[in-house]
C-alpha cells in the first residue's frame, strides 16, 4: 500500500472516530472523563463555565487527533441541574442523554471506593456501551421543551403554598395551645378579635412577645393565602381561553365524574401533557406502579409495586382512584373492584385500590389520545 492510501485510510478513520463525554457534575467542579473508546483522559473544571467547556472539548478532539467536525456525544446524571445543559449541549451541535441515576450498575461489595474521578469513567464507559448498541444498558431521562417544563411551575407552586399554608396554621394553633388556648378560626376579620378576647388561665393577657410573634405568623398565612388565590384565578383564566394544548386536555378531563381541578392539572401537565406513550405498560411503568415479583429457584414472592416512577403521579393516582369509587360507582372499574376486592379486609382492599390506580391511569391516557370514555363513566354536561 503506498503513502498516500496509508494517509487517506488514516483520515478516513479519524473522520469516523467520535468522542465520548461524560460529566460529574457538583456545585463547584465539574469532572469531565473523554474517550475515543479506547484511552480515557480526565479533566476538572469549575462549574457552569461553558467557555472553558468548549475548550475542554478542542484540546480533547486534538488530543485523540479527531477531526473537527467528528460525531461527540456525552451524558451526565438527572440531578440538581435540570435540563439547562442539555438544551446548551443540542445548541452545540452534540449529541447528550441524561441518565436516571438509579438505573447504572453499581458494585455490589460491602465497601465499594467511590470518587468523582471513578463515576465520571464508569459513566465514560457505559456511554460507550450504550452506543455502541446496548440500549437496555441504562434508562434514559426525557426532556420536555421549555414551554412543557414552564407550565408545571404554576400547579408545583401551588402545592407548596397549600404546605406552606398548612405549616403556618399548625404553628399558631400550637402557640396558643401550649398556653391551654384556641382559636375557632383563621378568617382575617375575626382572629384578630379572638387573639385580643383570650386570656391565660389565671385571667391574664397573652404575654406580648407570644402574641407579636403569633401576629407575624399570622401576616405570612395571610400572605400565603393572597398568593393561593392569585394562582387559582390563573388556573380559571387560562381554563376560559383555552390557548394551549394542555389546558384543552386539562378541560376534558374535567368533564369526568371524580376528576377534579387539582388533579386534572397535574396529570395533564406532570404526566400525560407532554409524554409520548406508546402502549399501557409504559403508563403504569412511569407512574411506579408495576409489580415486581421474585423468581429465583424455589423462592417465588411479589415484592410489591415498583415505586421506581413519578412518586406525585403515583399519590395522586391513588387519591383519585377512591374518588373514582364513589362519583363513578357504576363504571366497569368500579363494578370490578367491587366484585373482585370490596368483600375482602383492610389489606385486600388497599392492594386493590392501587390496581383501580393502575388501570384508571391507562383508562385517562386513552380517553385524553384517542378519545375512548371509560365503560360505564359518567361525562358531565358541555356548558
Amino acid at each position: 500500500m503506498s503513502k498516500t492510501q496509508e494517509t487517506l485510510q488514516s483520515k478516513n478513520t479519524t473522520n469516523d472516530r467520535t468522542l465520548h463525554i461524560a460529566f460529574e457534575l457538583a456545585d463547584k467542579t465539574w469532572k469531565l472523563a473523554f474517550s475515543d473508546g479506547s484511552k480515557f483522559r480526565y479533566r476538572s473544571m469549575e462549574a457552569r463555565n461553558l467557555p472553558r467547556l468548549q475548550d475542554e472539548i478542542e484540546r480533547a478532539k486534538s488530543h485523540y487527533e479527531i477531526n473537527s467536525q467528528a460525531r461527540v456525544v456525552r451524558c451526565y446524571e438527572a440531578g440538581r441541574d435540570g435540563f439547562w445543559l442539555h438544551r446548551c449541549l443540542d445548541n452545540w451541535g452534540i449529541e447528550n442523554v441524561i441518565v436516571d441515576s438509579s438505573s447504572i450498575e453499581v458494585d455490589r461489595r460491602k465497601r465499594r471506593v467511590k470518587t468523582d474521578r471513578i463515576d465520571a469513567g464508569k459513566l465514560s464507559r457505559m456511554l460507550i456501551r450504550y452506543h455502541g448498541g446496548e440500549r437496555g444498558l441504562w434508562r434514559v431521562v426525557r426532556v420536555p421543551s421549555l414551554s412543557d417544563e414552564d407550565a408545571r411551575h404554576l400547579n408545583r407552586q401551588l402545592d407548596s403554598l397549600k404546605k406552606e399554608r398548612t405549616i403556618h396554621c399548625s404553628r399558631i394553633r400550637g402557640l396558643l395551645m401550649q398556653q391551654g388556648l384556641k382559636v375557632t378560626t383563621l378568617c382575617k376579620t375575626k382572629f384578630r378579635r379572638q387573639l385580643d378576647r383570650l386570656r391565660l388561665w389565671d385571667g391574664r393577657q397573652l404575654p406580648t412577645g407570644l402574641k407579636a410573634r403569633v401576629l407575624r405568623e399570622y401576616e405570612r398565612l395571610r400572605l400565603v393565602e393572597e398568593q393561593i388565590l392569585a394562582l387559582e384565578k390563573e388556573k380559571d383564566r387560562m381554563l376560559e381561553k383555552a390557548e394551549s394544548d394542555n389546558v384543552r386536555k386539562i378541560a376534558q378531563l374535567q368533564m369526568l365524574y371524580g376528576i377534579g381541578t387539582v388533579s386534572s392539572w397535574t396529570f395533564v401537565n406532570e404526566f400525560f401533557g407532554w409524554r409520548q406513550f406508546k402502549n399501557r405498560r409504559e403508563v403504569a411503568a412511569l407512574a411506579g406502579l408495576t409489580p415486581t415479583p421474585y423468581d429465583s429457584g424455589d423462592d417465588t414472592r411479589e415484592q410489591g409495586i415498583s415505586k421506581a416512577g413519578s412518586a406525585r403521579i403515583r399519590k395522586l393516582a391513588v387519591e383519585i382512584a377512591w374518588s373514582w369509587l364513589r362519583f363513578q360507582p357504576q363504571s366497569k372499574l368500579s363494578r370490578w373492584y367491587s366484585k373482585r376486592f370490596a368483600s375482602g379486609g383492610k389489606r385486600m382492599r388497599r392492594i386493590g385500590i392501587v390496581a383501580v390506580a393502575r388501570r384508571l391511569l391507562v383508562d385517562l391516557w386513552r380517553y385524553l389520545e384517542k378519545g375512548i370514555v371509560p365503560e360505564g363513566a359518567r361525562i358531565r354536561p358541555i356548558a
